[in-house]
């Protein structure tokens, strides 16, 4: 029973939170206005900047923000103990996490939806814009690489989930086609795209339950699942990136839009079910044996020292990352979701709304694996359960990876569909589904985002200011690769081209051979969660400076920054003199060079502070509007 309380509790004080402390920024502290002009109707060209629901916007910002980031961080934090990441994950998602994305995607909507990094050049100086740019160049970089193998990696752990993957697109461009064009509304081919991803994961799963189709069709089907599991990582890799490069090139609405919409509205039926499957499993036991098991927390409440584990301050604050707080969603809330939005008051259900939804699924995420793997895993590991199962797989931090903790999120939750009375492959196939699809979103959101950073970096180096062409078409010399970067093509490809590069290279510690390839994006992901963290504090620099310019309350700001610099430099520092003893100093190098760059902008902002107080940026003036696609 003390893991429904858990996600009781839970749900109870997220709601709280966006009740109170969301409504109190939106209304008290932002002032969002509902006819004020934005971005969407003021720069519209109907590729990026696309007035848009709020419906679609949080459909998209929320399957955006919510990779693989909340699944992966408290699957593997909860060896820590489940008090400690369910705490941290409140806490942290209210009162920060919340906060950062919502506060960024307003001061995006008020500087012309212009990127955290473009926005820093304007509150703070030059200087700051090209050290911001440079270091989401860098996280993006890692993001591209080591998500395309997240997904090949569940593709061939759960290749039930492959064939429904790929089939949401179609239906995605039908969607996006039907409400954009013809002006159709959002209900029924809403209700009509759901039913049929759900018939997708039910195909995909080989028709389980129906008689005619468990013959040839879902024999079919199962080879071609084999088929699937036995491509090598690499493959699926230059699959993913392509289809990400044509993603990013199109028009939002096209794609981008429409499938991250259905997506959420898959994605939030499927934690429903996992609810009802978690409520069900509390009253009368769940798992695929003969009789219910019990279920109860076999995780610890609280273990400070797990083997092989860092200490848990500071990383349980930079382990889960995604579900709390994560600077990654800066670029979502100031890249894609600013152009779109086309109202200011739809800011706090998609800014701070969909954070405290990924911090509900981090919570499910802490509950499947702490409680829902303990009914079971036979196909790994057979007549093994409760307390028994839970210490073989997280015996030792060092064998817990990412993609072990990603399966014992779909197993675990899996046993919890069962409880209701859904066909274990089935089951399995809805989860998986859920996780591909999450980091699948994510990708194709990220390469896009990459595609405006490159562009506004070399914008920079050019000289140009943002946002002089909506379209981003370039000007000037073709000869100059600058000016080729700053085009919507030439920005992708270098982001997508310099992410396949990178994925290329065997892991670490593994040789050169086709089924090791693949993997590189592993060589920097020690790297990404500190990183990323970092990211998070320097864009509250930025909001900071935004209150302070305008002689609005900076202590929501400043407090949580602080706390957000100082964690990921402490950890960054731990690990330089891990990797430093253990010879890997291109990592320790890279790692100094992420603290000097973090020591840099921080000095820049403190001289700056006491000379901006009350003094108001160049006001950010929006162009006459766009009337021809771009």
């Amino acid at each position: 029973m003390s893991a429904l309380l858990i996600v009781l509790l839970a749900a109870m004080l997220l709601t709280i939170g966006y009740l109170t402390y969301g409504r109190w920024l939106a209304q008290r502290v932002f002032r969002l206005d509902a006819s004020a002009e934005v971005p969407s109707e003021a720069l519209r060209d109907d590729r990026d900047y696309v007035p848009t629901s709020a419906a679609v916007v949080f459909g998209h910002h929320f399957t955006s923000i919510a990779g693989t980031g909340p699944i992966v961080g408290p699957a593997l934090a909860i060896m820590w103990g489940w008090l400690p990441a369910v705490v941290w994950v409140l806490v942290g998602s209210i009162f920060i996490g919340a906060m950062h994305d919502m506060s960024v995607l307003v001061v995006s909507l008020r500087n012309r939806g212009l990127t955290v990094g473009e926005v820093a050049g304007r509150l703070l100086n030059r200087r700051v814009r090209l050290l911001f740019l440079v270091l989401l160049l860098f996280a993006l970089w890692i993001v591209l690489a080591i998500f395309g193998w997240v997904i090949a990696s569940v593709f061939v752990q759960f290749p039930e989930a492959t064939l429904p993957v790929f089939l949401q697109i179609p239906i995605a461009v039908w969607i996006g086609v039907a409400v954009h064009r013809k002006g159709g509304r959002l209900l029924w081919p809403s209700v009509l795209a759901l039913t049929l991803m759900y018939a997708t994961v039910w195909l995909g799963a080989g028709c389980p339950g129906l008689d005619w189709a468990g013959g040839w069709l879902g024999e079919a089907i199962r080879s071609l699942n084999t088929s699937v599991a036995a491509l090598p990582v690499w493959g699926w890799v230059a699959v993913l990136l392509a289809y990400c490069y044509v993603a990013s090139v199109l028009p939002v609405w096209v794609l981008l839009q429409p499938r991250d919409y259905i997506n959420s509205l898959q994605l939030v039926t499927s934690l429903a079910l996992i609810v009802v499957g978690l409520t069900a499993a509390a009253f009368v036991g769940g798992g695929s044996g003969a009789e219910a098991a019990p279920l109860e927390m076999v995780a610890p409440m609280l273990n400070l020292d797990p083997a092989g584990a860092p200490p848990i301050l500071p990383f349980l604050f930079v382990t889960i990352a995604c579900g709390a707080v994560s600077g990654f969603h800066c670029l979502v809330s100031s890249g894609t979701s600013s152009k779109q939005l086309r109202c200011e008051t739809d800011a706090q259900p998609v800014g701070y709304g969909s954070m405290l939804l990924e911090a509900f699924l981090a919570i499910l995420v802490i509950v499947a694996v702490g409680a829902g793997i303990g009914l079971g895993w036979p196909q790994e590991h057979p007549g093994l359960s409760g307390t028994a199962l839970w210490e073989t797989i997280y015996g030792n931090w060092t064998k817990v990876t990412g993609g072990t903790a990603i399966a014992a999120f779909v197993v675990g939750s899996g046993n919890l569909l069962e409880a209701i009375g859904i066909d274990s492959v089935m089951a399995r196939a809805i989860v998986g589904v859920l996780v591909a699809s999450f980091a699948g979103t994510t990708l194709d959101t990220a390469t896009r985002l990459q595609r405006y950073v490159v562009q506004e970096l070399a914008g920079t180096l050019l000289g140009r200011q943002a946002g002089s062409s909506a379209s981003g078409a370039a000007t000037g010399s073709s000869f100059n690769p600058l000016v080729w970067l700053t085009t919507p093509h030439g920005a992708t490809l270098f982001a997508v081209l310099s992410a396949f590069g990178l994925a290329l290279l065997p892991a670490p510690g593994k040789p050169w051979a086709w089924d090791t390839i693949g993997t590189g994006g592993l060589i920097l992901w020690p790297l990404f969660g500190a990183t990323n963290q970092l990211l998070a504090g320097l864009s509250l620099i930025v909001i900071a400076f935004y209150l302070l310019r305008r002689g609005l309350p900076t202590w929501l700001a400043v407090i949580p920054m602080i706390f957000m610099l100082v964690m990921p430099a402490w950890a960054l520092s731990h690990d330089i003199l891990r990797w430093y003893a253990a010879g890997s100093w291109g990592l320790a190098a890279v790692a100094a060079g992420m603290l000097a760059l973090e020591a840099w902008m921080i000095t820049e902002a403190v001289l700056l502070w006491p000379k901006v107080r009350g003094v108001l940026e160049e006001t950010a003036i929006f162009p006459q509007r766009q009337t021809t696609a771009g």
